[in-house]
């Protein structure tokens, strides 16, 4: 009786398994892979450049004469104005010289004048009446030099700007020439980035008209700036070594968010027209080149390669390899071999470029 009952049990087993078996290859047959076509649309791609940002002026502020500095009128990071007073060199001794420099002049006028009326009368020449008269220019131009001294002691701001720190303090003894601070205007920022010479190319031509291309800035907190660039200007020559070629891009700057030493990165837009689109995760790649699937006239799917022209987010733009009529399969890459006969549903590729985010017109 036990062993009937085991007999009976094996057979029902098997035959469970039989039809779950023949259950589970109907159900493979039933697979229906997606399967979708390229997309032709205009769209753009948005290039990315790490750049350096410059104040439109930056220079370096330095004592014109030697001596102690007395007075300091303003701080560091203070907003100055032009003609401000920032620093008092002590002008003691360039005073003096002033006054002796006016007190030559005032004798040697006065030497002149006394000439001059002897010449009218012809009791002197013409030639001492000309050594008198260069003896007073002389003067008078030793005076006009001590006054300029004298004024180089105020050091005053040549524009509106930034202060930046201070490299020396009160009391100081200044040599011609020492760096006393840094002073940039930062109404408007310079952005300089590196441009490959395959897109300093294609940039060209796309602005044959001169029309000006906007850039945005991607601040290092990843953050977009908030007011958009122009590139106003490329550089002469290519660096060989890189093989790139620099842009500058001038932003404005009304809030005074950007400093100068600041880094980022550039955003560049170029339009892409009649580009053929076709999703990244359709794609697979082999020792460094990309293939699709592609599905037949007798609903096999074959091994295609392509070359990709771009990647966006989500896609590639295909420069060679397929056309707007082939089939490719989208989903089920890793489940299909070359020749395998598959059966599929089709996708209408504006929904699947709605579906995977794509931002074209």
């Amino acid at each position: 009786m036990k062993r009937m009952l085991i007999l009976v049990s094996l057979i029902a087993l098997l035959c469970h398994t039989g039809c779950e078996t023949e259950h589970g290859e109907h159900k493979k047959e039933e697979v229906k892979f997606p399967v979708t076509s390229p997309a032709r649309k205009d769209t753009s791609i948005t290039r990315e450049y790490v750049c350096q940002i410059h104040a439109i002026q930056h220079i370096e502020v330095r004592a014109l004469e030697r001596g102690y500095l007395q007075k300091i009128f303003v701080d560091e990071g203070q907003l100055v104005k032009k003609g401000q007073l920032m620093f008092q060199i002590m002008p003691v001794i360039y005073q003096a010289e002033l006054k002796k420099a006016q007190a030559e002049a005032k004798v040697a006028e006065i030497e002149y004048l006394t000439t001059k009326s002897l010449a009218d009368n012809n009791v002197v020449s013409p030639n001492e009446l000309a050594m008198v008269k260069a003896r007073f220019d002389k003067a008078k131009a030793e005076q006009d030099l001590a006054r300029a001294h004298l004024r180089f002691t105020e050091i005053r701001a040549p524009f509106d700007g930034l202060i930046d720190h201070f490299h020396v303090r009160l009391g100081s003894l200044l040599e011609e020439g020492e760096l006393l601070t840094s002073l940039s205007d930062n109404s408007e920022m310079w952005v300089y980035f590196n441009v490959p010479e395959a897109e300093y190319l294609d940039y060209k031509t796309r602005t044959k008209n001169h029309s000006p291309i906007q850039v945005k800035l991607r601040m290092a907190n990843n953050q977009l700036f908030e007011y958009p660039g122009v590139v106003t200007t490329i550089e002469a020559d290519f660096n060989n070594e890189t093989g790139n070629i620099a842009f500058r891009a001038t932003f404005p700057n009304p809030e005074g968010l950007l400093r100068h030493g600041e880094t980022g990165n550039i955003l560049m837009t170029e339009p892409l027209i009649n580009a053929l689109l076709i999703p990244q995760k359709a794609t697979f790649e082999i020792m460094d080149k990309k293939y699709v699937f592609v599905i037949d006239e007798n609903n096999e799917v074959r091994t295609r390669q392509i070359t990709i022209g771009e990647e966006m987010p989500h896609l590639f733009v295909v420069k060679e390899g397929l056309t707007e009529s082939d089939k490719i399969l989208l989903e089920g890459l890793r489940k299909v071999r070359d020749k395998d006969e598959i059966t599929y549903e089709f996708l209408e590729p504006d929904s699947v470029m709605t579906h995977l985010e794509l931002y074209a017109e």
